[in-house]
């Protein structure tokens, strides 16, 4: 039987079944409707042992079901066609970065690093405002004029008031959407305005802090009524970007519109000082570009540093399971030729002579 996994707490999963037919990822969530079969299941050991992760979103293969203590087995997580690491969720074709218009304040540099970092998993990406009745009609007209000049058409919603749920339901709709964003932003909320039946719990924003507390805990897969998934993800507030400088550019919507029409001198233009350089402007994420790009830098620079150091050592596994890092010696300078390879290169010598003789002309 085929499945989905919607949540995974400690080595237990639970798995939502489906019409057991092998779909595309759009008709498999729509296809996950409420009230569908769910089982608790294990791993088989099996996929333990060559090292298969199973993560939220993930579609598999059960077997051995127990109907009557709802219990099943994982055998076989079935190819991803897309996967994110933090945090980790398979499948999903679509992120819903969600922001508050007020309370707290939307930080501009906070809000362009999301930005990035969704544009980074390459899934379509919807940007949502909550708390607009916090605001002026004025200062919301003001945040989506800014944002369309970054390349980005905001849903403007207010949970408290249930406005704009249905201009969203139009982006969720046949998706496996992952919602993310900062804490305090209303996202668990949203949750519960979307899925009646589901209670997640909620919290004030800090007074003191100005800032969210963190709710949700660990991912969990949600069936929307109207068709579709929907992942809340813990709160954090300050996405990590681990793209590489050349990368970083094509993931700002400002700076391929620029390079559609015209190119840089140099191919491998980073945009800073380089001459007749298409993209460097008067745009007002072009300061978050070069911060962004300066980040970019030293992370490469680390892995590289990194990548020199590990080459440099290895790990040897020691007793009671405890691994321990010792560093690798220069083959031809320290380590001397094994008794049995001596012996192999011997017999391979003694094998050319006997052939170069062989070979030579008799008297």
């Amino acid at each position: 039987m085929l499945g989905t996994v919607l949540s995974v707490q400690a080595n237990y999963y639970w798995v939502q079944l489906s019409d057991g037919v092998m779909q595309p990822d759009a008709q498999q969530a729509a296809s996950m409707v409420p009230g569908s079969r769910m089982l608790l299941c294990t791993r088989r050991s099996r996929l333990k042992k060559i090292g298969q992760r199973v993560w939220v979103g993930d579609r598999v293969l059960i077997e051995d079901p127990d109907w009557d203590g709802q219990r099943g087995a994982i055998a076989e997580v079935l190819p991803r066609k897309t996967e994110l690491d933090r945090p980790p969720v398979a499948n999903a074709n679509h992120i819903l970065l969600v922001f508050a218009i007020a309370d707290p304040m939307p930080d501009p540099m906070q809000l362009s690093r999301f930005l990035v970092k969704a544009e980074s998993t390459g899934l379509a990406v919807t940007l949502c405002l909550n708390k607009t009745d916090l605001v002026a009609p004025e200062e919301q007209n003001s945040w989506r004029d800014r944002l369309r000049q970054w390349g980005y058409e905001p849903v403007m919603i207010s949970l408290l008031q249930g406005e704009g749920l249905d201009i969203l339901h139009h982006h969720l709709c046949g998706r496996s959407t992952i919602v993310s964003g900062p804490s305090g932003v209303g996202k668990s909320s949203l949750i519960n305005a979307l899925i009646p039946s589901v209670e997640q719990r909620v919290s004030e924003v800090s007074g003191k802090l100005g800032r969210g507390r963190h709710t949700t805990r660990h991912v969990e897969l949600f069936s929307l009524p109207d068709a579709g998934l929907i992942a809340d993800t813990p709160g954090f507030n300050q996405p990590d970007l681990t793209c590489t400088p050349s990368e970083l550019s094509f993931l700002f919507p400002e700076v391929r519109q620029r390079l559609q029409h015209n190119c840089c001198q140099f191919s491998n233009c980073l945009h800073r000082e380089e001459p007749h350089c298409v993209v460097r402007g008067d745009w007002e994420r072009y300061q978050h570009y070069l911060t962004f790009l300066a980040d970019a830098i030293a992370y490469q620079e680390e892995q590289e540093q990194r990548s020199a150091k590990e080459s440099a050592v290895k790990v040897k596994s020691g007793g009671e399971g405890i691994d321990r890092v010792e560093p690798k010696l220069a083959p031809k300078r320290y380590r001397q030729t094994s008794r049995r390879r001596q012996t192999q290169d011997l017999q391979e010598f003694r094998g050319d002579v006997k052939e170069m003789l062989a070979q030579e002309p008799q008297d």
